[in-house]
């Protein structure tokens, strides 16, 4: 059992040694998987934890949410802690946990991770009908913490989620020809995948479900104090990308220096000295 009660520290507690056997059991799968490194973990966490979560999980109307509203991106997000309700944060702690980054380091074969206390970009998304998300590549750096993007965990809280309605995680291949893997957001159904310049994903067609329904995820991210030399990229915010035939509105950093200029110029080879 991989969260268990515990009423002296909260609703859950993650255990190490069940977490280390299915990375060590998985890793092998997640460095081959196509088109970029990734597993997918059906009935992760046990689901009286999760529909706690899903109780608390606030409305598109009852707190102040994040509004994206654009061609590339219509959706909700939340990251700021006093929005959430107590499982929730506590889940999001244990997830920030060493215990939760040690099974992430190996399983993705990427050590030193650190976990983001701000949720920068992540926290609880929600989608509702007729919103989607472009194939994209994620922002490639954590301004506020200097630090690179380099795993990404999604965890979807959608019970009875139908075909039909949509909203599938798509996973790309980096030059935007086909779609290699297409995840339907059900239920207790975790993604984790290498964030790179190439991991290309999203869910890029209008939601179809019911008016009184939305798509809920919980998102965070880990990051490393920098990355291989091959995955260096001058900083960029997140990089949207049509697929076959569709165009997209670019995305410009509305926080562009003279520094992200230069390094527009810059050979990637040099941009670690730079830094």
């Amino acid at each position: 059992m991989l969260v268990t009660a515990h009423a002296a520290i909260g609703p859950y507690q993650i255990s190490s040694a069940a977490l280390q056997d299915i990375a060590r059991n998985r890793r092998e799968e997640y460095a081959r998987a196509e088109p970029f490194p990734h597993a997918v973990f059906d009935d992760f966490f046990p689901e009286a934890a999760l529909l706690e979560i899903l109780r608390e999980f606030p409305t598109p109307k009852a707190i102040p949410w994040m509004r994206f509203e654009s061609p590339n991106e219509r959706k909700l997000a939340s990251t700021r802690e006093t929005q959430l309700g107590d499982y929730t944060r506590h889940f999001i702690w244990e997830l920030n946990s060493s215990v939760f980054i040690s099974f992430l380091e190996t399983l993705s074969g990427i050590s030193k991770l650190v976990p983001d206390p701000h949720l920068g970009g992540g926290g609880l998304h929600q989608i509702e009908r007729g919103g989607l998300l472009k194939i994209h590549a994620d922002f490639n750096r954590h301004r506020g913490l200097d630090l690179d993007r380099r795993v990404n965990v999604l965890i979807y809280l959608n019970r009875d989620w139908r075909e039909e309605y949509g909203g599938h995680l798509e996973l790309w291949d980096r030059e935007m020809k086909q779609c290699v893997k297409r995840l339907l957001p059900v239920f207790n159904r975790m993604v984790v995948f290498s964030s790179s310049d190439f991991s290309f994903h999203g869910h890029p067609d209008p939601l179809t479900c019911p008016k009184d329904c939305s798509r809920k995820s919980i998102a965070m991210y880990y990051y490393t104090n920098g990355r291989p030399h091959d995955e260096v990229s001058p900083d960029h915010t997140t990089v949207f990308r049509g697929r076959p035939g569709e165009q997209v509105a670019a995305r410009v950093s509305p926080s562009r220096n003279w520094k992200s200029i230069v390094l527009d110029f810059v050979p990637p080879i040099l941009v670690k000295l730079l830094r």
